[in-house]
């Protein structure tokens, strides 16, 4: 604080009043004090200057014997109690030579503007140390909660990319199975089935540096990967999806949906007789739902709690709204939010 750039200007408002409070209370003629009124007025800002640059320099030593960050109740102290000690020597030099040099008075004379003036040089003492503790503890404050925000930014983003990494690596292994059946067979297919692998994986590659992409982009991605699905469950695997246009800028967790389609895959039984029917649907109050009918496997591999657990924690991080789980008998369902980036 009494490094501030307008210190000087704050002085000299707080002289003026000051000065003009004592003229309101009539102190000078309540005491008897022969003065003239520019002298009691440059008496007051002498007083509060020496009071303030006396402080300014003193604070410096002080710092450096004991550093604010490390021993702050004491610094504080001791800078306030120095600054007491500074403000009265000088009041008394202001007064003693004012009084004594130009208007010669008497020890009796200069008594009691000696105690009003070292009153008045406590109590400005007083007034500036509560103004810098306050300012002290403000800033202290203030760069506790930048420092909070930042852990809290900088450990959102360390958990954002974990998760975004836990991509079950069973997609990559069943693929390149199915791509090794067609390739030995020597079948036509296998160019394609490697295109639509590449721009599955390219799209996994491209977005996971991203929080958020456009449902547009996303869903270009799903139907290489919904065509690889298919090539493994020739007649058992039926996605449907149906998404109007005007969703289609809105934006969603990056591989969010090839999450949910793969975990209805993971829980549930896929064969011609029992073919399993997903759906992909907006359904009008700004949700992306992905829905599924339950055939249960009934040994299911151990899971880790990558997809759901995934994409809820994605969401939680990025905007801090939470997915919707709606589990039937006959349906499973997943409503994940459509965000509107401003």
């Amino acid at each position: 604080m009494f490094t501030h750039k307008y210190r000087y200007l704050f002085i000299a408002l707080l002289s003026a009043y000051a000065y003009i409070n004592t003229v309101l209370c009539e102190v000078y003629r309540y005491f008897n004090i022969r003065v003239a009124w520019y002298d009691a007025l440059m008496t007051i800002i002498l007083i509060t200057l020496l009071s303030w640059e006396g402080n300014r320099l003193a604070e410096r030593k002080i710092r450096k014997r004991f550093p604010p960050d490390q021993q702050r109740i004491r610094f504080l102290l001791l800078f306030f109690t120095t600054g007491i000690i500074i403000s009265c020597v000088a009041a008394s030099l202001v007064v003693g030579i004012n009084g004594a040099w130009k208007y010669r008075y008497s020890w009796s004379e200069l008594e009691m503007p000696l105690k009003l003036n070292l009153i008045y040089a406590g109590l400005i003492n007083l007034f500036f140390h509560l103004l810098n503790t306050i300012l002290f503890f403000f800033r202290e404050y203030r760069m506790k909660s930048l420092e909070a925000e930042e852990l809290k930014r900088i450990s959102a983003q360390a958990q954002l990319q974990a998760v975004k990494t836990q991509v079950n690596p069973h997609f990559l292994f069943n693929n390149l199975n199915v791509l090794s059946g067609m390739v030995i067979k020597d079948n036509p297919k296998a160019n394609r089935f490697i295109e639509e692998f590449s721009k599955v994986y390219r799209y996994i590659l491209n977005s996971q540096d991203k929080e958020l992409v456009e449902l547009d982009q996303e869903l270009a991605f799903i139907k290489p990967y919904v065509y690889l699905l298919q090539e493994r469950y020739p007649d058992g695997l039926k996605v449907d999806i149906g998404i109007p246009e005007k969703y289609h800028s809105s934006y969603i967790i990056p591989v969010a949906l090839q999450m949910l389609i793969e975990n209805a895959i993971k829980h549930n039984v896929i064969s011609r007789s029992n073919p399993l029917c997903i759906e992909v649907k907006a359904n009008g109050s700004g949700m992306l739902t992905v829905r599924n009918n339950r055939q249960p496997r009934h040994s299911v591999e151990q899971s880790n709690r990558i997809g759901l657990t995934n994409i809820a924690k994605r969401y939680e991080l990025v905007c801090g709204r939470q997915i919707e789980i709606q589990i039937t008998p006959e349906v499973f369902e997943v409503s994940v939010p459509l965000l509107n980036v401003n």
